[in-house]
């Protein structure tokens, strides 16, 4: 007892921190989940490097799997977050299905980029995490983009009618109800028309959402279409609108106060 009491503060603090089993170094940890079962995104490779320079910039951790034995009480218990980056198709099994809704529960974030919305497309839990599922696109196009909520962390690089190229994907309707849209697209500035055979498309009308976030049973999810192409993510709007995803689902911080610990 008395070599404990006479340890510095720091060491102290150290001591306490890896007694508990968590030692922080950073602000907060998330998983990067690759995972796919499906299409694979060239793109994934340049993604992954660039959420490791935001991790780097904005002083998180991040830890990058595509094995989903991962998803297990043990290793999730730390991480903030978990990233599905350009997941496609059943990536989980039913156990590692229930650690992940468990990780939710507890609190903790999800986030969903491009393709997440095209995995586990089975699983209703999973699509209401989600928030809409994915159904189709048209080649990719340049249209312009609106802006519907300029204050959500990281929104800043984005301005209201401005071009981008990426791959518009069309959703069902949602499956919750208390989605709150941070971008939609204009329809009438690409064409929307898009047929696979025994799928088509042609829009989703005047209002068609690409990013969105809510609460959701205990925890946050923030969901954004874009990123399909490489170059994409070496364009710093859309490396802020990242870090501004992870860092909100992470943390829960941000948004306005009145938003902050609703459930």
């Amino acid at each position: 007892m008395l070599k404990f009491m006479s340890m510095c503060p720091l060491a102290l603090m150290l001591f306490i921190a890896t007694a508990t089993g968590r030692v922080h170094a950073t602000e907060f940890d998330v998983l990067l989940f690759t995972k796919t079962a499906g299409w694979h995104h060239k793109s994934q490779h340049k993604a992954v490097e660039a959420i490791q320079n935001l991790a780097k910039k904005h002083f998180f951790s991040v830890e990058w799997h595509e094995d989903a034995n991962i998803f297990n009480s043990k290793d999730l218990a730390r991480f903030d977050a978990v990233i599905f980056l350009s997941t496609t198709g059943d990536v989980l099994n039913g156990r590692q299905q229930q650690q992940l809704t468990d990780f939710i529960r507890a609190g903790n974030g999800f986030v969903g980029i491009h393709s997440a919305s095209d995995t586990e497309k089975s699983w209703p839990w999973y699509q209401q995490l989600v928030g809409h599922t994915f159904v189709i696109h048209p080649p990719v196009q340049t249209a312009q983009i609106r802006i519907l909520d300029a204050d959500f962390p990281g929104m800043h690089g984005f301005t209201d009618g401005q071009i981008w190229t990426d791959e518009w994907y069309e959703f069902s309707p949602p499956h919750v109800s208390d989605l709150n849209y941070l971008i939609t697209v204009d329809e009438s500035t690409y064409n929307t028309k898009a047929d696979w055979g025994n799928v088509t498309g042609n829009g989703m009308g005047a209002f068609h959402p690409i990013a969105w976030y809510h609460y959701f049973e205990g925890g946050r999810s923030f969901y954004t279409s874009l990123g399909h192409m490489s170059g994409t993510y070496q364009i710093e709007a859309f490396q802020w609108h990242m870090a501004g995803g992870i860092y909100w689902a992470a943390t829960g911080k941000g948004i306005r106060e009145e938003n902050q610990f609703r459930n």
